[in-house]
Parts: C-alpha cells; structure tokens; sequence
C-alpha cells in the first residue's frame, strides 16, 4: 500500500500534465468556432502566405527551385476591330530633266566594236600566202579582187573582222589598203595579217617573207568600197531556216537583226560569217543592218534565194 507522501506526488503530476491539456483543448475549440462562422470556410486572402515571384526562391528556402513546367503560349487577345489600311500611295517617276542638248538618234549609239576599233594603230607582223581563188573564210566566194587579207585568230573574233578594210603601213612609209576575207589560225599572232601576194608586194620584197607593220581601221570611199551592200542566203535557206549574210560593207557590221513581230531579233553570227535565223523567223522579210558606228539600214523584203547576191540600194557613210 502506497504511503500518503507517493499519493500526493502522484496527484501533482497529474494536474500538471491536466493543464496543458486543458488550453490547447479551449484554443482547438476556438478556432473550430471561429472556421464554423465564416460563410466560405476558406482562409482569408490576408491569412495566405505570399505567393514567390516565377524564378525567386522563397524566403529562407535552401532548396533549388524545381523546373516548372512550360508554360503554353497564350491565345491571341482579339483586338478592336480595325478598318483596312489603305494601299500605300503609288510611286511616280519624276520626268527627266530638260537638257540643253537634243536626244541623240538610236543610230548614234554605236554598238561594241570588238577588238579592233576606229581610231586606233595597232602593230603587227606582215606575212603573206597564195589566196587561190580570193574565197577564204568569210565565204564571200571567188573574187578578182587581190588586195586582200587574213586576220589573226584573236582579232578575227569569230567572223566580226570579216568586210574591214585595213590600211597597212610598213616600217619605210610604203602602205596598201586590204579587205578581211579570211583568218589566219594559229599560229598567226595578234596584230598579224597574212597578207596576199599582191598585197604584200606593195609593202616588201617577197623574199623578206615577214616584215614589222602597222595597221588601222579604214572606212574607205568609193572606188575602194562598193556602191551598195548585197545580201546573200545560205546554201539550204528556206522559210523554216535560214542564213544570212552581208557582203560589200564599207565599215565593220556590227548586228544583223530581222524583223520578228512587231519588233526586231538580232541573229546570231557564225565564225563563217553567215547570220543564222535557226527557226526561221524574219526569212524572207526585213533585215536590218548595223555597223560599228551605230548607223542603221533597213532593207526591205528580200526573197529567200539561196546562194544568190541581191543588191540593195543601201550603203553605210565613209567616216
């Protein structure tokens, strides 16, 4: 049997553990009644924690702030409705100022000349073979004519020498003027012209066999140069192909163009000096011819006859 000093002790820690007990009953009870009176039950906005900042890391946290998961792309707030816009104003051109110098004619503006260019001296070697019938590689065809010349690969230029007359000057002052009818390959060098016999005759013996010259452009008055030009059609020409060719210029020709349409073609030239019209178009019909000076000549409407020279009635000014 428990002595009455054991007792009393025992009831001293029974009240003391009462107590505590007792307080966080009442303020459990308290609170209940307090949540039981609001109408929603839910915490007051000044009752929640603030919420952290997006990329913050919350007060006292020691932790890493976890990955968030992508955000999706927010829809697109219709905006006020909006009339369209009206059309930018368009743009207009300022008319060209007046000039004090009248407009140059088309045919002033010469076209390129190519490698050799009025005006200009250009140094050589003179050599010389047996010209056969004249014909050469221009296929102007036979010819009585002497006086003539090949030009050196380079400045044959795929035909465009062909018709140029030349006046050569040797190193004592002797000097003939000669026609391109033909090229001389390799290895003929720039500035070189393979001179006929005749020709070369007026300048050294023929024993010499080369002798230094010089050489320009020359755009030669009558007798030297024809009247008139003459047109010719290629062996095979027809309204479905054809080939043209100019013979008797007195300046370099620079474009041969036919008239396709309401317009004008320019036909390409061969190095065997013909200018093909490889559809067809303008066969037949107008041509018109350009030289290196940029005059132009318009001929009229020349039957296709193959192999044939027509004369015309044209020819280019002497400069």
């Amino acid at each position: 049997m428990a002595s009455p000093s054991h007792r009393r002790r025992s009831r001293r820690k029974w009240r003391a553990a009462l107590v505590p007990a007792a307080v966080v009953a009442a303020v459990a009870l308290a609170a209940s009644l307090l949540m039981a009176l609001r109408p929603d039950g839910n915490p007051t906005a000044a009752d929640a924690p603030p919420a952290p900042v997006s990329g913050s890391p919350v007060p006292g946290s020691h932790s890493k702030a976890s990955p968030t998961a992508p955000s999706r792309a927010p829809k697109p707030t219709p905006s006020p409705s909006k009339p369209p816009s009206s059309p930018p104003p368009a743009t207009t051109t300022a008319p060209p100022r007046a000039s004090n110098s009248a407009a140059a004619p088309a045919s002033a503006t010469a076209p390129p000349a190519g490698r050799i260019r009025p005006g200009v001296t250009y140094d050589g070697i003179a050599t010389f073979y047996d010209t056969g019938n004249g014909d050469g590689a221009c296929l102007y065809g036979p010819t009585d004519d002497v006086m003539t010349a090949a030009m050196n690969h380079a400045d044959y230029e795929t035909s465009r020498a062909c018709g140029a007359y030349v006046r050569v000057r040797a190193a004592d002052g002797a000097s003939v003027t000669v026609r391109i009818t033909n090229e001389c390959p390799l290895p003929c060098a720039p500035g070189q012209l393979d001179l006929s016999a005749q020709a070369f005759a007026k300048l050294a013996t023929p024993s010499a066999g080369r002798v230094p010259i010089s050489w320009s452009l020359l755009s030669p008055g009558t007798p030297e140069a024809p009247e008139r030009i003459s047109i010719r059609y290629k062996t095979g020409s027809s309204s479905h192909w054809c080939g043209i060719q100019a013979v008797g210029h007195r300046n370099p020709l620079a474009r041969l163009e036919v008239r396709d349409g309401g317009g004008w073609r320019q036909l390409r030239r061969t190095e065997y000096n013909y200018f093909l019209s490889e559809q067809g178009s303008g066969c037949g019909g107008e041509l018109r011819l350009t030289d290196i000076y940029g005059e132009r000549l318009t001929l009229d409407d020349l039957p296709v006859r193959p192999d044939v020279l027509q004369p015309t009635r044209v020819q280019f000014a002497a400069h």
